[in-house]
Order: C-alpha cells, then structure tokens, then sequence
C-alpha cells in the first residue's frame, strides 16, 4: 500500500469523522465549527487531486463567506441545544437504514467493481485551473448556478423577516 492510500484513508477518516461530530454536536455553534473544519479537510482532499484552485475555492467561499453568513444566522436566531426535543420514532430507523444502504454501494463498487475503477479518463495538467472551472461554470452549469444564487439571497431574506421584531412593540 502507497503512502498516498495511506494519506487518503486517514483524511478520509478525519472527513468521516467531523461530518459525524457535526451531525450528533447538541450545540448548533459547535455543530457549524465542526462543519468548518469539514470543509478545511475536504480542500486538503482537492491537494491531493492536484486540485489547487479548488481547494483554495472550498476554503474562501464555503469555509469563509458560506459558513459566516451561517454563523451569523445561528447567532441571529438563537442557537439554544437540542437536549429536549422529541426524536421520532422512525427516525433511528431510517437513519441506520440509509446508512446501511450507503455502506452497501460503497463495498460494491470498491469490491465487486473495483477493476472498472481504472476506467475513467486521467487527471490532465488543466484540471482544476482557474481557465477550466470558469470555462465549465459559465457554460454547463451556469443556470445551477444562477439558481443557487437566487437560493441562497432568498435564504438570507427569509432569516432577516424572520429575527425582525414588529414596530408597533
């Protein structure tokens, strides 16, 4: 095993391992810092890709402004634990389901279609520049985009409606 197999299954493990510090924190400020220093692992993922201009992106946009702006949010709205509410009953259920189900297309692919893996096309010496990703955004994807855009400032409008007390109080 290379010691690049070895790098990867580790940051791969501390990736795993934030996402679920962030999906079973009671703190919803602690719950956004785990998600922080999700994002700051997965960039060190793109280095490993060869991906420097997407990994520079991940740490700028979605562990700078995306998570501020969601920071501010959690802060504007109160960020009070979740100790007392109900859990559904389904809810576990489902959960380990999915889960089962996820691990279950994992092993798959990495066991039973593991010869087909070296299928895909080779990392060329453009991926990931700057030229390539801005050439890929504004022409395939430039209406997801758009529309995530459009998501995001409704988002933000929505949670100033929401915190803003009435005027005749």
């Amino acid at each position: 095993m290379s010691s690049d197999l070895i790098l990867f299954f580790v940051i791969a493990a501390l990736a795993v391992g934030t996402a679920l510090a962030m999906l079973f924190s009671r703190n919803a400020i602690y719950s956004a810092l785990f998600l922080v220093l999700n994002f700051l692992i997965i960039a060190v993922l793109y280095l490993l890709m060869n991906a420097a201009f997407i990994a520079m992106v991940q740490v700028t946009v979605y562990a700078g402004a995306i998570m501020v702006l969601f920071l501010f949010v959690v802060m504007l709205l109160g960020a009070e634990p979740l100790a007392g509410r109900p859990v559904l009953r389904y809810q576990r259920w489902l959960g380990t389901g999915f889960g089962a189900l996820l691990f279950a297309v994992a092993a798959y692919v990495f066991v039973v279609r593991q010869p087909d893996l070296g299928r895909f096309l080779p990392v060329t010496r453009t991926f990931g520049s700057p030229a390539s990703v801005g050439e890929s955004l504004y022409t395939e994807y430039l209406i997801p985009i758009e529309v995530a855009s459009i998501l995001l400032l409704v988002s933000m409008v929505g949670a100033i409606v929401l915190t803003r007390g009435e005027k005749g109080k």
